[in-house]
Protein backbone atom coordinates (compact mmCIF):
# COMPACT_ATOMS: atom_id res chain seq x y z
CA UNK A 1 0.00 0.00 0.00
CA UNK A 2 2.86 2.57 0.78
CA UNK A 3 3.97 2.40 -3.24
CA UNK A 4 -0.02 3.32 -4.17
CA UNK A 5 0.49 5.87 -1.27
CA UNK A 6 3.26 7.35 -3.13
CA UNK A 7 2.12 7.34 -6.38
CA UNK A 8 -1.66 9.14 -5.74
CA UNK A 9 -0.74 12.47 -5.93
CA UNK A 10 1.43 12.11 -9.33
CA UNK A 11 -0.32 13.43 -12.21
CA UNK A 12 0.23 11.08 -14.99
CA UNK A 13 1.76 7.81 -14.95
CA UNK A 14 2.87 5.61 -18.63
CA UNK A 15 0.51 2.68 -18.99
CA UNK A 16 2.10 -0.74 -20.14
CA UNK A 17 0.05 -3.06 -22.30
CA UNK A 18 0.94 -6.44 -24.71
CA UNK A 19 0.57 -5.51 -28.58
CA UNK A 20 -0.99 -8.83 -30.19
CA UNK A 21 2.90 -9.25 -31.41
CA UNK A 22 3.84 -9.46 -28.05
CA UNK A 23 5.57 -6.14 -28.27
CA UNK A 24 5.06 -3.20 -25.45
CA UNK A 25 2.56 -1.00 -26.05
CA UNK A 26 3.11 2.75 -23.89
CA UNK A 27 0.85 5.36 -23.34
CA UNK A 28 0.95 8.19 -20.72
CA UNK A 29 -2.59 7.97 -18.62
CA UNK A 30 -4.27 9.90 -15.89
CA UNK A 31 -4.66 7.85 -13.17
CA UNK A 32 -6.24 7.73 -9.46
CA UNK A 33 -6.27 5.27 -6.22
CA UNK A 34 -9.62 3.89 -5.23
CA UNK A 35 -10.44 1.17 -2.78
CA UNK A 36 -6.73 -0.01 -2.90
CA UNK A 37 -6.39 -0.32 -6.87
CA UNK A 38 -4.86 1.89 -9.61
CA UNK A 39 -7.91 3.60 -12.07
CA UNK A 40 -7.56 5.18 -15.20
CA UNK A 41 -10.27 6.33 -17.22
CA UNK A 42 -10.96 5.60 -21.04
CA UNK A 43 -11.06 8.69 -22.80
CA UNK A 44 -13.28 7.50 -25.97
CA UNK A 45 -12.39 9.47 -29.44
CA UNK A 46 -16.11 9.33 -31.04
CA UNK A 47 -15.08 10.66 -34.25
CA UNK A 48 -11.84 8.14 -34.28
CA UNK A 49 -14.69 5.25 -34.94
CA UNK A 50 -12.06 2.75 -33.35
CA UNK A 51 -11.36 0.93 -29.99
CA UNK A 52 -8.43 2.36 -28.58
CA UNK A 53 -4.85 0.63 -28.98
CA UNK A 54 -4.50 -0.28 -25.32
CA UNK A 55 -8.45 -1.05 -24.23
CA UNK A 56 -8.13 -3.91 -27.60
CA UNK A 57 -4.54 -4.90 -26.18
CA UNK A 58 -6.17 -5.40 -22.17
CA UNK A 59 -9.14 -7.50 -23.74
CA UNK A 60 -6.65 -10.19 -25.78
CA UNK A 61 -4.36 -10.03 -22.64
CA UNK A 62 -4.96 -7.89 -19.26
CA UNK A 63 -1.60 -8.62 -18.05
CA UNK A 64 -0.88 -4.22 -17.87
CA UNK A 65 1.69 -2.40 -15.83
CA UNK A 66 1.96 1.12 -14.33
CA UNK A 67 4.72 3.28 -14.79
CA UNK A 68 4.51 6.40 -12.44
CA UNK A 69 7.72 8.01 -11.89
CA UNK A 70 9.31 11.51 -9.63
CA UNK A 71 12.10 13.63 -10.94
CA UNK A 72 13.90 16.27 -9.65
CA UNK A 73 17.31 18.42 -10.02
CA UNK A 74 18.29 16.95 -6.70
CA UNK A 75 19.02 13.47 -7.59
CA UNK A 76 18.25 12.63 -3.80
CA UNK A 77 14.57 12.79 -4.67
CA UNK A 78 14.39 10.55 -7.39
CA UNK A 79 11.76 7.38 -7.51
CA UNK A 80 9.62 5.17 -9.24
CA UNK A 81 6.85 2.46 -8.93
CA UNK A 82 6.07 0.09 -11.38
CA UNK A 83 2.40 -1.31 -10.52
CA UNK A 84 2.24 -4.73 -12.50
CA UNK A 85 -1.41 -5.50 -12.38
CA UNK A 86 -4.08 -7.72 -14.59
CA UNK A 87 -6.69 -5.22 -15.79
CA UNK A 88 -10.12 -5.48 -15.28
CA UNK A 89 -12.36 -2.98 -17.71
CA UNK A 90 -14.97 -1.68 -15.52
CA UNK A 91 -18.09 0.44 -17.31
CA UNK A 92 -21.01 0.40 -14.83
CA UNK A 93 -21.64 -0.17 -11.63
CA UNK A 94 -20.36 0.62 -8.07
CA UNK A 95 -16.70 0.36 -8.59
CA UNK A 96 -17.55 2.32 -12.09
CA UNK A 97 -18.73 5.17 -9.52
CA UNK A 98 -15.77 4.77 -7.19
CA UNK A 99 -13.06 5.01 -9.86
CA UNK A 100 -15.08 8.20 -11.67
CA UNK A 101 -15.65 9.76 -8.22
CA UNK A 102 -11.87 9.23 -7.38
CA UNK A 103 -10.45 10.22 -10.45
CA UNK A 104 -12.74 13.44 -10.38
CA UNK A 105 -11.94 14.18 -6.79
CA UNK A 106 -7.93 14.30 -8.45
CA UNK A 107 -8.41 16.08 -11.52
CA UNK A 108 -10.91 19.07 -12.15
CA UNK A 109 -11.17 18.33 -15.45
CA UNK A 110 -13.00 15.03 -15.58
CA UNK A 111 -15.71 17.05 -12.51
CA UNK A 112 -16.55 18.75 -15.81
Amino acid sequence: MEDLDRIAGSPVGVLGTILPDGRPHLAPVTFAVADGRVVTAVDWKPKSGRKLRRIANLEADPRATLLVHHYQDDWGGLWWVRVDAVATLVDDGQEHERAVAALCAKYEQYAE
